[in-house]
């Protein structure tokens, strides 16, 4: 086995009855690092300690990283022009939260017929979060429903 010390410090090729011996004097913990190697790696160390970092690295991690929401927005074909505006202002918000916004117009009845319509309401939506957003997926007609997704546009760091 190749032994590695507890500073990092190689110590050489040598039996594996003779690492353990090394690091029960020195009250230590021998641990592979590399078992498939040519020949295998251990190192010396206290793994209780490793363990206990290795956790608390990961906690931080954990704390650190970022969840991303995917927040609806439901408008209809024959949206007024304040609903259009009270949609646009939530949609902003979700975004500077830095969520991900799905845009869906849901077609009833002869609504089908008007497809272009709600085209054209996702277009204007697009252009008027266009500030915060960019287009992740264009506007697509599924079944009874037409779907758009924005996604927050990254922040110049400062």
């Amino acid at each position: 086995m190749r032994v590695v010390s507890d500073t990092g410090e190689q110590l050489g090729i040598m039996s594996s009855a003779q690492a353990l011996r090394m690091a029960e004097s020195r009250n230590l913990d021998l641990v592979k690092i590399a078992p498939m190697a040519k020949p295998p790696v251990v190192k010396i160390m206290d793994y209780g300690k490793y363990r206990f970092e290795q956790s608390r690295r990961e906690k931080e991690a954990r704390k650190n990283q970022r969840v991303v929401e995917l927040k609806e927005i439901r408008l209809s074909v024959g949206i007024d022009k304040h609903d259009f505006d009270t949609k646009v202002n939530h949609a902003l918000r979700f975004l500077e939260q830095g969520h991900k916004v799905k845009v869906s117009i849901r077609f009833r009845g002869r609504e089908m017929a008007h497809a272009n319509l709600a085209h054209v309401n996702m277009k204007a939506f697009a252009e008027a979060c266009a500030e915060l957003s960019s287009v992740e997926r264009v506007p697509k007609l599924e079944g009874r429903q037409m779907l758009m997704f924005l996604a927050p546009k990254d922040k110049p760091n400062k």
